[in-house]
């Protein structure tokens, strides 16, 4: 009976983060050595130039990436914190608090601006701004806005044509549209109007970017708000009726980070991982990357972007959190 018990035990981890994967690909499938697993909420195809130029200089590694959502994916390394090695999030409040709980492990004499990690254990290496991403189309002959309050001008004059044609982030599922909810607000009363107005055309809410992007390239959106910077760049290249637009109010801009596992069974790999990721620089011809990678030479960042600091932990205090998602709804859920 010990021994049953025992191997129950051993199966547990297994089974808490047994999933349907957003997507999930072994790169140097053939290399005999380390593996590393990565859980991250980047696709892959953006973040596999990177994952390629590790494994290029570390050929006898390699490396299992599985995506999910930010939210689904500090579930899971909660659950069974054993089962990766390292966490990619775009949602730094949840990278922090991880980090801030314990899960990673710290690396020593990485040099890096203070304002782009977390107690050597937390390390950013993109810069992406929240983007308003428009449909063309729907602003034939129009002007096309360029601050929150243009755009709240916009949806109130042309209702119609803009009824659930509107699409941003369901802050409920989504951690990183928390993140830049949240931080949305505290820079600017505009935010809960121009949610308050969304909420009154049928608002349509989504999980990620992706989604949001591929209903706006076929018509079934107009306006995408708060849409990651680096996902649009991607799709508006191909695509001829979409357009970004950096509000020039003020900007949202937040770091992906990333974290090794304390429990990690690889830490000298992992270790490697990070290194390779902070050395990588923008523009490098050995990036290839569409990730807008950190630029950490450039102090302008620190005054620009969403850092590394415990102010992001104000709003995951579970009373902070449910205030504010109840207002959210209250703005956004209409009926």
């Amino acid at each position: 009976m010990r021994y049953l018990i025992a191997i129950v035990l051993c199966l547990l981890p297994c089974v808490g983060v047994a999933q349907d994967w957003e997507e999930q690909k072994i790169f140097n499938e053939g290399a005999v050595g380390t593996r590393l697993r990565i859980i991250s909420s980047t696709d892959t195809a953006l973040f596999a130039p990177l994952i390629e130029g590790f494994v290029a200089k570390y050929p006898s590694i390699s490396v299992e990436y599985m995506v999910t959502g930010t939210a689904d994916l500090d579930r899971l390394v909660r659950a069974a914190p054993e089962t990766f090695d390292i966490v990619v999030s775009s949602a730094m409040d949840l990278q922090l608090k991880l980090a801030n709980d314990g899960f990673a492990l710290t690396i020593n004499d990485i040099a890096h601006p203070h304002w782009a990690q977390w107690h050597e254990s937390l390390f950013a290496f993109t810069s992406e701004p929240a983007t308003i991403v428009i449909n063309r189309t729907a602003f034939d002959g129009e002007l096309i806005p360029q601050t929150r309050q243009d755009l709240i001008e916009t949806l109130r004059t042309r209702p119609e044509d803009f009824r659930g044609r509107v699409g941003t982030y369901d802050v409920r599922q989504s951690g990183l549209g928390y993140l830049f909810a949240t931080q949305d607000a505290r820079a600017s009363e505009t935010y809960w109007r121009l949610m308050e107005v969304m909420g009154g055309l049928d608002v349509r809410l989504y999980c990620c970017s992706g989604d949001m992007l591929t209903d706006l390239a076929d018509g079934t959106i107009a306006v995408a708000y708060n849409v990651l910077g680096s996902y649009a760049a991607v799709r508006a290249e191909g695509a001829a009726a979409l357009e970004i637009i950096l509000p020039s109010d003020f900007q949202t801009t937040m770091m992906r980070s990333a974290m090794v596992m304390k429990g990690t069974l690889e830490p000298e790999a992992a270790e490697a991982f990070i290194r390779h990721l902070i050395a990588e620089k923008p523009g490098s011809p050995n990036d290839g990357s569409a990730l807008p990678l950190l630029n950490s030479e450039d102090t302008t960042h620190e005054r620009e972007t969403i850092t590394l600091d415990p102010a992001l932990l104000t709003f995951l205090d579970t009373l902070k959190r449910k205030k504010f998602l109840s207002e959210w709804e209250n703005a956004v859920i209409q009926h």
